[in-house]
């Protein structure tokens, strides 16, 4: 079997993709993989550290208002496609997979027009522009929220959730104790922003650790590099009894995911992905600076079903972060959202998402 991938400019186009070839080469062990992502995006970074030949091409977004810049990104977009049919013809694959991303635009749409089987895979409850233009000429659409059904058609819609939560869920547990210094006997609360880290975050969480007199759990809290300096000095001022852990980045986080007892972070959807397959209570604290506000429509699909605790920036302090705290240590509430969260996940994405290439091959 012969892949086509293609995905970039966020973490959470690209290691979806990742996650679907690690699947692909363990049922598949003679399949050959090609990525194409562009030179300046994250994927530049992410994929060579993978065994998969990459290529590029150059490509930009659209502007959502009027501006000559779309002129350019029109001049991109034609120069970019004529690039990947190049590089489609020399490679032959059976199937192509994007995982969005400016880059999926050209790509996909040149190997659609090359007549190669196509999927595309959105993440989120509420699509970007990318994949909407490319719904129109795949084959399948592969969703990870049921809501995202909506804005695709009918026929070619199918849900198979984020293939990292089928990666998460076959990661080994960490030893928290050895690792990082935590105690095995109290509940440990992973702290998260993403990459860069969160600044509201990591301000509520030290302005809520005088108030958390009681120990009903410690913290490992992944401050991200911006913020890591400026938050280590900070706890050596404030006096706690709270035990805290703190890391700029952690590598391996999915193994760190299943050894922890609830999380608090942003609401990007292969974070979603991992704590659902996982079942992890969390309280979500949604980005507002994304496209189409889809990180809160992310999150409040985890609150309707009882997965997670959601609050906007403006309704998130010390007070809030204390008190929903204490409420996911209180009796049964825990073991409620843990269950709610396994029930909302796909611990079977990636194998799912295989069904359907197997099918499109076959037709």
């Amino acid at each position: 079997m012969k892949v086509l991938l293609t995905g970039g400019g966020t973490g959470g186009h690209i290691y979806p993709a990742l996650a679907l070839a690690n699947e692909i080469k363990r049922q598949y062990p003679d399949a050959h993989f090609l990525y194409i992502g562009t030179s300046n995006g994250l994927e530049a970074n992410i994929v060579p550290n993978h065994p998969l030949p990459f290529e590029t091409i150059e490509i930009s977004g659209f502007k959502r208002k009027l501006s000559f810049e779309n002129v350019k990104t029109i001049k991109r977009f034609l120069m970019g496609t004529k690039r990947a049919k190049s590089l489609i013809r020399s490679f032959q694959p059976d199937v192509a997979i994007g995982t969005g991303g400016y880059v999926a635009g050209p790509v996909m749409y040149a190997a659609a027009k090359l007549n190669v089987p196509t999927i595309i895979h959105e993440q989120n409850s509420v699509p970007g522009l990318t994949n909407k233009f490319l719904s129109r000429y795949v084959d399948r659409v592969a969703t990870c929220f049921d809501e995202a059904t909506n804005y695709f058609p009918k026929e070619k819609t199918v849900y198979t959730g984020n293939p990292r939560a089928q990666e998460a869920l076959r990661a080994d547990n960490v030893d928290l104790q050895n690792e990082y210094g935590l105690d095995a006997n109290v509940p440990t609360v992973l702290i998260v922003g993403g990459s860069r880290g969160a600044r509201p975050i990591h301000e509520a969480f030290l302005e809520a650790l005088p108030q958390l007199k009681d120990k009903i759990c410690q913290f490992l809290y992944v401050t991200g590099d911006v913020h890591y300096d400026k938050v280590k000095e900070q706890l050596e001022t404030i006096e706690t009894n709270q035990h805290v852990v703190i890391r700029p980045f952690i590598s391996d986080m999915p193994s760190v995911l299943k050894s922890v007892d609830a999380i608090v972070s942003r609401a990007g959807a292969t974070t979603l992905s991992e704590i659902t397959a996982i079942g992890i209570p969390s309280i979500l604290i949604p980005s507002p600076y994304v496209t189409n506000n889809h990180q809160e429509h992310n999150a409040r699909a985890l609150e309707k079903a009882g997965a997670a605790i959601v609050r906007k920036e403006n309704e998130w302090g010390a007070e809030q972060f204390a008190s929903d705290l204490r409420n996911i240590f209180d009796g049964e509430t825990q073991s409620n959202m843990k269950l709610a969260a396994q029930k909302a996940g796909t611990p079977d994405a990636s194998d799912r998402l295989i069904k359907v290439i197997q099918t499109l091959i076959k037709e």
